[in-house]
């Protein structure tokens, strides 16, 4: 099954695309267009382009489990994306993996300086969250293993 894993932002979506009979995310191109309806049409092209038959978002549990504001968006955004492509949609926490994809990014990259403007400018491009996003689609995969 083609998975596409969806790491929402108000301003960047993170993307990742696994197909789960090698059991193996990766991070794609993100969706960081100026409008939502941009960002919607790269995920509609991701979807077409990759046969995808299952979308899995990323869903920001408060550290203590609970759902807060950002979360009841994020419910708003899937509902979306079921109106528009008509797949199924499943939930996974989220919680930590944009922190774990930073501190990976960093550390594995001896070319990029670690001051903060450097940082800002990773954040600002999508991949960091296209790498948050493929972290807890590998997640979900391992977890959901039939």
């Amino acid at each position: 099954m083609n998975l596409l894993g969806i790491d929402y932002g108000h301003k960047r979506i993170g993307l990742a695309y696994a197909d789960s009979t090698l059991g193996v995310a990766v991070p794609i191109q993100p969706a960081v267009e100026p409008t939502p309806e941009a960002r919607f049409s790269q995920i509609a092209k991701e979807i077409t382009e990759r046969k995808i038959e299952k979308i899995v978002v990323g869903y920001p549990y408060n550290m203590d489990g609970t759902i807060g504001d950002k979360a009841r968006e994020v419910d708003e955004f899937i509902a979306e994306l079921v109106k528009r492509f008509q797949l199924p949609v499943d939930k996974t926490d989220e919680r930590l993996s944009s922190f774990q994809a930073e501190q990976d990014f960093f550390a594995m990259s001896s070319k990029v300086k670690k001051s903060i403007s450097a940082r800002k400018k990773h954040r600002r491009s999508g991949d960091i969250d296209s790498r948050a996003c493929a972290i807890f689609l590998q997640e979900y995969i391992d977890t959901n293993k039939q």
